[in-house]
């Protein structure tokens, strides 16, 4: 049978997780600087098989606003090329047979505007994520048999506080990305 203590534990587990996540999701956002993290969610159709980009090839960033993307496999800057195109990066890509060549534009107000929309859903997704470890958790403590309403009541505050922990981490994480963002 858990612990009380056993739940929380794995609710802060799972928390950290969901910052994580949602860390790693705000990396794939794109501002005005290169970042080969941008290309993460890039696929490649590859032999029949959808392929991360990250597999097939090697992503520098030998310039602040340039990306070079140089595939293992000479014959897949084609259809690399084309996945960079149909991608929602809004990046035109070039290449000189070998290497593709990502240039990063300056965002514009406009864009700038839309990517802070997507940064705060990636960030609400991730809150909501921690509240639903909060409200699992809590549930598991009230199932808890041999737990007095005090040591519950101990036990729940805790899980607050865990939560409201993990919610201002990914708050700071918004407002740093959202600054990052409208930097110009």
């Amino acid at each position: 049978m858990a612990t009380a203590d056993e739940f929380i534990e794995d609710a802060r587990k799972r928390m950290d997780s969901s910052v994580e996540h949602t860390k790693t999701e705000f990396n794939t956002v794109r501002t005005g600087r290169a970042s080969a993290a941008l290309l993460d969610r890039v696929q490649i159709e590859y032999y029949g098989q959808q392929t991360p980009l990250k597999q097939l090839a090697t992503i520098n960033v030998p310039e602040p606003r340039l990306l070079t993307i140089q595939p293992f496999d000479p014959s897949s800057v084609k259809a690399i090329e084309k996945a960079l195109q149909e991608s929602d990066l809004g990046l035109t890509p070039s290449n000189d047979g070998k290497v593709i060549r990502l240039p990063m534009p300056q965002p514009t107000e406009e864009r700038r505007v839309e990517l802070v929309k997507v940064v705060r859903k990636i960030a609400e997704e991730g809150r909501v994520a921690v509240r639903n470890v909060r409200r699992d958790t809590v549930q598991h403590l009230k199932d808890l048999k041999d737990v007095g309403s005090d040591d519950e009541r101990r036990a729940e505050e805790r899980v607050q506080k865990l939560t409201d922990d993990h919610t201002k981490t990914i708050d700071d994480l918004l407002k740093h990305k959202e600054a990052e963002i409208m930097e110009v």
